[in-house]
């Protein structure tokens, strides 16, 4: 079983233009800083579907540069599916990349 890293992304504006600007100046060092020695999942708030491109785009370029670890990312602010979300991938070996959506 693996530990992941918890990056619980904050504070992006509705515009998904400007969220996906602010995501890659104000967040994407911190995932990769912990994308270098283990697995990291992005927590996303809750957004409507026009996040859902450049945050899966986000989320798997920094899948690929971060090998052998692992990048996955959640949008949802429940709880209890975030958490169920967060021991399925410690256990999931081959799952990165992915942009998993509790609604």
């Amino acid at each position: 079983m693996r530990d992941n890293a918890i990056v619980e992304v904050t504070g992006l504006p509705e515009n998904p233009l400007d969220a996906a600007a602010k995501f890659h100046s104000e967040w994407v060092a911190k995932v990769r800083g912990y994308a270098r020695s283990g697995d990291v999942v992005v927590i996303f708030q809750p957004a409507d579907h026009t996040h859902h491109a450049w945050r899966l785009a986000a989320v798997q370029e920094l899948a690929r540069e971060s090998v052998p670890y692992r990048v996955n990312g959640v949008e949802g602010d429940h709880m209890q599916d975030v958490s169920e979300t967060l021991f399925y991938l410690q256990s999931a070996d081959g799952v990165t990349g992915q942009l998993f959506t509790m609604r």
